[in-house]
């Protein structure tokens, strides 16, 4: 009797998208980007500390421009070629990150803030004395 062989294949490199959604989420603390397909199911992601940042080093700049061209290496050999950038969060990461898009070569459609802004909601906390 012939033995079934199970075939092991391994879904990230097969998925083939030509349009995606970048995410990035810049804090005060960390750079975060996603990608995900146009239905928001999640591709790739990258964070500074994830690209070995440690402390205070995770929030600047270069650490967001290493988090988005991490997140973005595995894309561009799925074959994407169109991307919507949505940018949330005051970071000091937000304006690298978009750069390091750019440089890639991913054509963007549209690049869009999506920070939440309280219409005067909550109180805020009580301010920082430092």
């Amino acid at each position: 009797m012939p033995k079934l062989v199970k075939k092991i294949s391994l879904r990230k490199g097969k998925r083939r998208i030509p349009k995606g959604v970048i995410h990035i989420q810049a804090s005060f603390n960390n750079t975060i980007v996603t990608v995900t397909d146009i239905r928001g199911q999640a591709v790739s992601w990258s964070s500074a500390g994830a690209c070995g940042f440690k402390g205070t080093k995770k929030s600047t700049p270069f650490a967001a421009q290493t988090a988005a061209e991490n997140a973005i290496r595995v894309l561009i050999d799925q074959g994407m070629k169109q991307a919507e950038v949505m940018i949330s969060g005051p970071g000091p990461g937000r304006d690298t990150a978009l750069r390091a898009i750019r440089r890639s070569g991913i054509i963007l459609n549209f690049v869009r803030d999506v920070t939440p802004m309280p219409h005067n909601g909550c109180r805020p906390p009580k301010k920082r004395r430092v």
